[in-house]
């Protein structure tokens, strides 16, 4: 199982920067700290992430726009 980015195709790393925006457009930066492989087939898993600041943030893998593929837990 991967974790890619769906634009690219090109697998998720540790230390990957990621740019997300609030609701009001302002952009946050994040570093990739580590992907969460889903724990069931109707789970879409997570990544970790770490700001500038040292704030660690857990979100959808699709939040950051990556997919987990290679999936043995789906048929």
């Amino acid at each position: 199982m991967r974790l890619v980015y769906d634009k690219t195709g090109v697998g998720v790393k540790v230390g990957d920067k990621v740019t997300l925006f609030d609701c009001d457009g302002d952009p946050t930066h994040y570093t990739v700290v580590r992907g969460i492989k889903p724990h069931k087939p109707a789970s879409s898993g997570f990544v970790e992430v770490k700001s500038r600041r040292g704030d660690s943030h857990t979100f959808y893998a699709s939040v950051i726009g990556a997919t987990w593929i290679e999936r043995e837990d789906r048929v």
